[in-house]
């Protein structure tokens, strides 16, 4: 569903993604980890066509995102790290307009937002302006208007930021639903336990490049560690560092 071949984008002379091939399948939950300015948010803002790349081709759906964009965008919904809402309109119209945006019926509206308000708790606030709300009720908002026309591909970028316990958990089990049901997922964070709680599998960026993807046993297995993913994580990145790389296929 998610395909990017020799994928390159650069900023002056900063490679903030360097030649990443990775494909993700139908149904997949896919995180991708790795530390800070190593390329997260550059490959998501890539595979959903926010940027163009200076090389490779990206297919979400088998529709290339700068050739057949209007294809791809409509089979994908996309959550950035801080999402742009209007601030004017209620959660409800924001639902509303989100749907109308990818030509869904009012009833279907009406049908999918019956079961995603609830859900993310966010009756209280349905009818208050979007300016009035909290950071992690924006970001369920987001999320919950992300996720109505039931899209075939789903990027989020660090959808735990701003959201308590019991609300990060929701989102959880809603993503892990939806996988099972056959939607691709395909998520960036910076926190490992997310990424080990959650994934099929995972990749780790690290200097614009994918150094290392499998699932969290696969990764431990190149680490020549145990235990909680962060270990594996760091000496995967630190053998980056020291110049020694490896891969897992």
């Amino acid at each position: 569903m998610i395909e990017l071949v020799d994928v390159a984008k650069h900023f002056g002379d900063v490679k903030a993604v360097d030649g990443i091939t990775l494909t993700v399948p139908r149904g997949e939950f896919f995180c991708v980890l790795g530390p800070n300015a190593a390329g997260k948010t550059t490959s998501l803002k890539l595979v959903v066509g926010l940027i163009k790349p200076n090389r490779g081709r990206v297919r979400v759906a088998g529709f290339d995102v700068q050739s057949q964009p209007l294809e791809a965008r409509s089979r994908l919904a996309y959550v950035p790290d801080f999402p742009f809402l209007y601030d004017k309109l209620t959660p409800w119209e924001f639902l509303r307009f989100t749907g109308q945006l990818f030509h869904m019926e009012d009833a279907r509206i009406e049908a999918s937002a019956a079961d995603l308000v609830p859900r993310f708790n966010l009756e209280p606030w349905l009818h208050k302006p979007i300016e009035s709300l909290s950071h992690g009720t924006r970001q369920r908002v987001a999320i919950a208007s992300a996720l109505l026309h039931d899209p075939e591909v789903f990027v989020i970028d660090e959808p735990m930021v701003g959201l308590d316990p019991h609300h990060a958990r929701v989102v959880k089990d809603t993503l892990r639903e939806r996988s099972r049901q056959g939607m691709t997922i395909f998520l960036s964070t910076h926190q490992t336990s997310v990424a080990e709680e959650m994934a099929d599998r995972i990749g780790i960026i690290h200097r614009g490049r994918l150094v290392a993807v499998g699932s969290a046993a696969d990764l431990h297995a190149q680490a020549g560690t145990d235990g909680a993913l962060e270990r594996a994580f760091l000496a995967i990145t630190q053998g980056e560092e020291d110049g020694t790389p490896e891969t897992v296929a």
